[in-house]
């Protein structure tokens, strides 16, 4: 019994040890959701997703993740866009260097908005 309870234990300090420490304050997510002007539209869909993923060279970016969707019944939850995009920085003029950076602009106008019919902007500070 002594055993199992010390494994018990040290199994949930492991799982606690894996969860990343808070941001840091003045840390900026900014969260991209798309609609595609083609619902449904594979290849628009991984062009979008390409697209974010290029943009992992961009100075200031310390997290870059993309991904669809995950369908919910749940009715707080929006699962009508089609393609996320959730960046980090560590500030918010990074934030900006990244908005105005050439890189990021041509990914916008070339693919983001000739493929979407809406995008949402959500960013939160620390």
């Amino acid at each position: 019994m002594k055993s199992l309870l010390a494994l018990t234990a040290s199994l949930s300090l492991v799982s606690c040890a894996t969860i990343a420490p808070p941001a840091a304050h003045g840390t900026v997510d900014h969260v991209v959701l798309m609609w595609q002007k083609r619902p449904g539209n594979a290849a628009d869909r991984e062009k979008l997703l390409a697209a974010c993923s290029e943009l992992r060279v961009i100075p200031g970016i310390k997290f870059l993740d993309s991904g669809t969707a995950l369908a919910s019944e749940r009715p707080v939850v929006d699962d009508s866009f089609d393609v996320g995009l959730t960046l980090r920085f560590d500030s918010a003029t990074s934030l900006h260097a990244y908005e105005t950076d050439p890189r990021h602009v041509k990914k916008v106008n070339e693919v983001l908005k000739p493929l979407t019919k809406k995008i949402v902007v959500y960013d939160i500070i620390r």
